[in-house]
């Protein structure tokens, strides 16, 4: 059963930085990647339909499935994790996040649902719909 990822993107100040840092990491690898220090005990189950949600300017704001969770050796010879995701980010509800290091779990259940294409959301900054949703408007 898969399991879902939650992790800060460090830098980015919206989605489109992260799709133009996943696109610079394109030009060395095939897929988008993401190195962390530590290797996931649930690997397998993020693997097998899970996903990661990153949070942007403390909101998770879109999703990216896991396609592949591969032990590797770092530059200092030290074990560490490679995390392959397809290219495709999706959209989802905003949903505040406070700061943390490192990565979460995130249950299936507690995920947040996907932007649906065409409602008019996907085209509203990510930060106005988290302020309507917590206002009881949205």
């Amino acid at each position: 059963m898969a399991i879902h990822m939650v992790k800060l993107c460090v830098g980015a100040d919206d989605v489109q930085d992260l799709r133009d840092w996943q696109a610079h990491v394109m030009k060395t690898y095939p897929a988008p990647v993401h190195h962390t220090r530590m290797m996931p005990k649930r690997a397998e189950e993020l693997a097998d339909g899970g996903s990661i949600y990153w949070v942007i300017k403390r909101l998770i704001q879109v999703r990216q499935r896991i396609v592949d969770v591969r032990e590797i050796t770092d530059r200092g010879g030290r074990k560490a994790c490679e995390l392959v995701f397809d290219k495709e980010l999706v959209p989802v509800e905003p949903r505040p996040k406070k700061p943390f290091q490192g990565w979460r779990y995130l249950q299936l259940k507690d995920a947040p649902p996907e932007l649906k294409a065409g409602s008019g959301a996907i085209e509203m900054p990510s930060t106005l719909r988290a302020q309507l949703r917590e206002a009881g408007v949205w």
